[in-house]
């Protein structure tokens, strides 16, 4: 059992409640999700009547072809994030290299931006408004950013099964939470059932602890960590003789198509087999620590919250 008292209002809870606290009800959920997302996804990006990648017009402004020096990201969050692993970090760079074979424009998140967001306290903010909450987070006696950050060492959880899921905005590398696949997890826990989904839910209310309201966007059933996102159709656009533009749908398909050979690659050599994961097949989440973001952290940036 966790060791953090519950809010009544925690937005986790309820899916570990619906679950009735089951680890392998939790990783089907999430299984689920990420499924379903992407055969959705997928039957809209190849419709005939697509018309085209959802750039990130921020993005588009700060990097890539079409910057704009001295623009600056309006947009200040505080969340708290997990660093993939060595192991994991490889596992991306192999995917954005196929990726970028077949969608040269595409822009690839750098591998020291990567993270997986456990909880986003604040979004969208001023930052006047993120410095109020940073401070009584920092003036918390009861729980401080050290304890948040340490929280997963004596609550080990492990993620699994690598799929890479996308839509027409970004793709991501995600993960389902281990349900007694991950031995190096489940040997230092007191706790078998104790899963990634427990660990957010936890996160929540020790945050809620130091007096920080949590407003956080993401509480569906998905751990995932940004790997790429669109910011320029090129590629994907083909010239009419009317000297129009309109989407190469070929091209969306072979980028479609790469997605689906790079999962069925994924499933056949990084997912549990006969009891063993290949090296960035699994994830111990935290192991070295969350880390607490502060400011224009969208892509991977910010500045680091002090953890005292």
């Amino acid at each position: 059992m966790s060791s953090v008292p519950l809010s009544e209002d925690n937005p986790f809870q309820s899916l570990i409640a619906e679950a009735n606290n089951d680890s392998a009800t939790l990783q089907s959920r999430y299984e689920n999700h990420r499924v379903t997302r992407n055969s959705q996804q997928r039957t809209k990006i190849l419709a005939d009547s697509f018309p085209g990648w959802s750039l990130d017009e921020i993005l588009k402004r700060l990097d890539g072809p079409g910057k704009e020096d001295g623009f600056v990201d309006p947009r200040n969050c505080l969340v708290i994030w997990a660093r993939p692993s060595s192991q994991v970090r490889d596992l991306i760079f192999f995917i954005q290299n196929e990726l970028k074979s077949i969608s040269p424009s595409l822009w690839l998140m750098p591998p020291e931006n990567l993270h997986i967001t456990i909880l986003e306290a604040a979004h969208s903010l001023t930052e006047e408004q993120i410095e109020e909450l940073v401070q009584a987070l920092l003036s918390s006696k009861d729980v401080t950013p050290g304890d948040i950050a340490a929280y997963p060492r004596s609550h080990p959880t492990c993620l699994i099964k690598p799929m890479v899921s996308f839509d027409s905005a970004a793709l991501a590398l995600s993960f389902v939470p281990a349900s007694c696949e991950c031995l190096e997890a489940e040997s230092s826990s007191d706790d078998e059932q104790y899963t990634y989904h427990h660990l957010r839910r936890d996160i929540f209310d020790l945050v809620r602890q130091t007096k920080v309201p949590v407003a956080s966007r993401y509480i569906v059933p998905s751990a995932h960590l940004t790997i790429a996102r669109f910011i320029s159709q090129d590629g994907f656009m083909v010239k009419g003789s009317d000297g129009t533009e309109t989407v190469e749908h070929s091209r969306v398909k072979l980028l479609v198509e790469k997605i689906g050979e790079i999962n069925q690659k994924l499933e056949n050599e990084y997912w549990p087999k006969e009891g063993a994961i290949k090296e960035g097949g699994e994830w111990i989440v935290g192991q070295e620590g969350l880390v607490i973001r502060r400011g224009r952290v969208w892509y991977g940036g910010g500045q680091y919250v002090p953890l005292g």
